[in-house]
C-alpha cells in the first residue's frame, strides 16, 4: 500500500497550522510542502520560516519540495527549519551532485524531482545519491492540475534501473492525484502519493487518506 503525503498547497493558508494538525490526526504519513520562487515556476508560495512555524503542529516528516532556482543557496535554511526530506529538481540551475551531497551532509534525506517532459533516464546517474525519487505528474507551479498519465511508465523504468544498480529508494508521485489516478500510480509502482485537493478539500480527510492508501491493493 502506498503512503500518503498531503500537499499543503491545497490547504487553507489562513489557518495552516490547524490544517496540518487535522491532516496529521486523519492519518497522513508525511506533510508535503511545495516551495515556489516565481522563477523556476511562475507561482510563489512559502519559505523556510513558514516551515519552521509549522514544525510544532505535527510529528510527521516534512517533505520540502523546492521548486526553485539555485536550491543549493537555501538548503541549509530548509534543513534548519525542520525539513526531513528536501527535494530538488533535476531541471533547476545548480550543481546537482553538490546539492544532493549538501542535503545529506546536513543530516537530511535527499530527494530528486523530475518534471513530465524530462526523460527519467536523466535521473539514473544520481540514484545512488538520493533517498527519494519524485516523479511529477503535472507541470509544477499550481495546484489542482490534471494528471498526466504519460508519466506513469517512468516509475517502472526507474524501478528497473534501481534494481540494475542494486539500490531501492521510494518513488513519490505528485500532481493531480485522486483515488482514480492514485490507483494507476500505485499499480505502476509508486510508493508515496502526494495529494492536495483530494485530501484537503475532502469532507472527510481521514476517509480520503484511507482511500488513497488502499490504491493498488488489489494488484497481483
Amino acid at each position: 500500500m502506498p503512503k500518503v503525503a498531503p500537499s499543503i498547497l491545497a490547504a487553507d493558508f489562513s489557518r495552516l497550522g490547524d490544517e496540518v494538525r487535522k491532516v496529521t490526526e486523519a492519518g497522513a504519513d508525511y506533510i508535503h510542502i511545495d516551495v515556489m520562487d516565481g522563477f523556476f515556476v511562475p507561482n510563489i508560495t512559502i519559505g523556510p520560516s513558514m516551515v519552521r512555524s509549522l514544525r510544532s503542529h505535527t510529528h510527521l516528516p516534512f517533505i520540502s519540495h523546492l521548486m526553485i532556482t539555485h536550491p543549493e543557496r537555501h538548503i541549509k535554511a530548509f534543513a534548519e527549519s525542520g525539513s526531513d526530506i528536501i527535494e530538488v529538481h533535476i531541471e533547476a540551475e545548480q550543481d546537482l551532485g553538490y546539492t544532493l551531497r549538501l542535503i545529506r551532509d546536513l543530516g537530511k534525506k535527499a530527494g530528486l524531482a523530475v518534471n513530465p517532459p524530462t526523460p527519467i533516464e536523466d535521473a539514473y546517474p544520481h540514484l545512488q545519491e538520493i533517498d527519494l525519487l519524485l516523479v511529477m505528474s503535472v507541470n509544477p507551479g499550481f495546484g489542482g492540475q490534471k494528471f498526466i498519465p504519460d508519466v506513469l511508465p517512468k516509475i517502472g523504468l526507474a524501478l528497473a534501473e534501481m534494481e540494475r544498480q542494486g539500490v531501492r529508494v521510494p518513488v513519490e508521485i505528485d500532481g493531480g492525484i485522486t483515488p482514480e489516478t492514485g490507483e494507476l500510480a500505485a499499480r505502476a509502482g509508486a510508493d508515496i502519493l502526494a495529494a492536495g485537493t483530494s485530501v484537503f478539500k475532502a469532507e472527510d480527510m481521514k476517509a480520503a487518506i484511507e482511500v488513497l492508501r488502499r490504491c493498488g491493493s488489489s494488484k497481483d
